[in-house]
């Protein structure tokens, strides 16, 4: 019985050693587009978080013309109205600047490096069952799955994960649907 065994030598990409599988290859490697950019959900959750501010500087106001400290309790609304508002604007902006996606000819990665988060790697399979959708936007954004997560008391959504704002989103979405065709006929 003769040994079948691979010996071809390993040529994993540097930096991938022990997270891809033997065999894997890396077929596509991007960034999403880091520039401002706001969604439709953006837009209405900074006007909300404006007009709460400006409504805790009114009451604010009004209260220090009574007299007394007591204005000062709205500093805390003014406070959570502004981090709102820079959490709607900026925060998309800086989690796409620290974001990195990779294709193989199995999975899609997705690589984030956040502040107070850290580092996480996640990754997707590519099977025949995926559905791909590709977006129109400039850049577009390409989905592939989607993940459910849990949000304030307990309730929980699903969002739709991909590769956001990347400039050859159309040479992407042409690769994972190869893929995806390949992973049926095996």
């Amino acid at each position: 019985m003769t040994d079948t065994a691979d010996t071809t030598p390993d040529t994993t990409a540097p930096g991938w050693e022990g997270i891809l599988d033997p065999g894997e290859r890396i077929l596509w490697q991007g960034r999403p587009q880091a520039g401002l950019y706001f969604a439709p959900g953006q837009i209405g959750t900074a006007a909300f978080s404006l007009f709460f501010s400006g409504f805790a500087v009114f009451w604010m106001t009004l209260a220090a013309q009574a007299g007394g400290s007591f204005w000062m309790f709205g500093l805390i609304h003014f406070s959570v109205g502004i981090v709102m508002f820079w959490s709607a604007v900026l925060g998309p902006t800086i989690r796409r600047r620290r974001t990195w996606y990779t294709l193989t000819d199995r999975r899609a990665f997705i690589a984030t490096d956040l502040p107070l988060r850290g580092r996480q790697l996640k990754h997707y399979p590519i099977t025949e069952n995926t559905q791909l959708t590709l977006t129109d936007d400039q850049p577009p954004t390409l989905h592939f799955a989607r993940e459910d997560r849990r949000g304030g008391k307990g309730r929980r959504y699903t969002v739709d994960v991909g590769f956001e704002r990347i400039e050859d989103g159309e040479k992407v979405y042409s690769l994972m649907r190869k893929l995806r065709r390949s992973e049926g006929a095996t």
